[in-house]
């Protein structure tokens, strides 16, 4: 305890550690802040959205008689709200849809359709609490630590404190461990504070603070590593940052490029063209190459598929999904890709201890990949509730009634 008390004291006449220490608590209250005003933001307009949309359902139900406008003027909002601690890890929020107007018109070329506002943001990533600790505190750490030994040494007390010591590495163990500890601190209580604020349980805060603090204990050990060679102080801070470069920068660049080159994916817009370029062909050829392969997947509705006019609705929703029919091989190959992507970016997150630790906490968030895809699989499903509900009533060309607008799907957020 007496070593622990100098070491205070020596820490509290440190004008440099102490200002790396302030540095840290600053960056880590202000991604804090701004993770929490962000969630805001999006919740409160989820909700106008909600309400909006609700609104705007009611007015239609009097405007329209006939069920193909009522299923072509009619948007369904889809969302996917933040989590409690999303605040913490923007995560794939920032550059994937979390919400969409879904109409009972052809899928593809609606999912994947986004308002991003910010489109820096996929470049720079978004300055939120997980950026802090897994990018700045690694430096910020290395200040602290990258000269411990190799100041003594130029000043010449280095011989002398090992001598006083009761073991030649205690006093720097302590002294490190005082420095690392006081950075933990100073990135998890803020973490905290945030996350009661916004409702986190203990649940997903305790294990985001263990995922900070290995972390920081990594790059304890690989500060600790380079001390041992003995090297001079600015020589050892160019080392740390080298290593840091390296594990922060250029290694996940490296698992992004192997990732995309052993897994290709199809081409987004190719499926988007193809979509649409089945969809417009379809004004232009015979009925029967619509209602044919519609019906090969709605067997049910064979005997109703006659078009003796050269507009029905009907057929009109028919090659709607025939052009998603016609390119579900390519969104498959693309949903699975995606998978399996993220799959073997996951295996080699290992190698960068800053891109495991930006996955755990995404995952914590609710901002992974897997949330993206569940909240994707959620507006598939829903899309297809919304066919099944209109196909009846188009095809057997049911008038439009309170009642059964009332049994209308509703998107409800199952937090999948």
């Amino acid at each position: 305890m007496t070593g622990l008390f100098r070491e205070i004291r020596f820490l509290s006449h440190d004008r440099a550690a102490l200002l790396w220490l302030g540095i840290a608590v600053f960056i880590a209250v202000v991604s804090v802040f701004l993770g929490l005003r962000e969630v805001s933001s999006q919740r409160a307009e989820l909700d106008g959205l909600i309400e909006a949309d609700h609104r705007e359902r009611e007015v239609l139900m009097d405007l329209y008689q006939d069920w193909g406008d009522v299923a072509y003027y009619t948007f369904h909002l889809t969302y996917d709200p933040p989590s409690e601690f999303a605040f913490a890890a923007q995560g794939r929020r920032d550059t994937s849809p979390w919400k969409h107007n879904i109409r009972a018109l052809a899928l593809e070329g609606q999912i994947y359709e986004t308002d991003a506002e910010n489109p820096d943001f996929a470049l720079v990533g978004r300055l939120d609490f997980a950026f802090v600790a897994n990018l700045l505190a690694p430096l910020l750490l290395i200040l602290l630590l990258h000269d411990l030994r190799s100041a003594e040494r130029a000043t010449g007390r280095f011989e002398l404190l090992c001598a006083t010591a009761a073991n030649r590495g205690s006093p720097w163990f302590a002294r490190a461990a005082l420095r690392v500890g006081a950075l933990a601190l100073c990135l998890i209580a803020p973490l905290w504070t945030g996350g009661l604020l916004a409702g986190s349980g203990a649940a997903t805060l305790a294990p985001a603070s263990l995922v900070v603090v290995l972390h920081i204990g990594f790059w304890w050990a690989v500060c600790a590593l380079m001390d041992r060679f003995g090297w001079s102080s600015p020589v050892n801070l160019t080392a740390l940052v080298g290593a840091w470069l390296a594990f922060a920068v250029i290694v996940p660049a490296a698992i992004k490029v192997s990732v995309e080159a052993t897994v290709p994916l199809p081409d987004g817009g190719e499926i988007l063209f193809t979509q649409r370029e089945a969809v417009n062909d379809a004004w232009d050829l015979p009925k029967a190459a619509t209602m044919e392969p519609f019906v090969e997947r709605h067997p049910e509705w064979a005997d109703y598929t006659e078009v003796s006019q050269p507009f029905e609705w009907k057929w009109y929703y028919a090659f709607q999904q025939v052009g998603d029919q016609t390119v579900e091989p390519l969104s498959q190959a693309y949903r699975e890709g995606r998978v399996r992507r993220d799959a073997l970016a996951a295996s080699l997150a290992w190698l960068s201890p800053p891109a495991l630790a930006e996955r755990a906490l995404q995952a914590l968030a609710g901002t992974n990949v897997a949330a993206t895809l569940a909240y994707e699989r959620q507006v598939r499903g829903f899309h297809k509730a919304l066919r099944e509900y209109y196909y009846p009533r188009l095809f057997r060309e049911e008038p439009v009634s309170d009642a059964s607008l009332a049994q209308r799907p509703e998107f409800r957020e199952t937090g999948e």
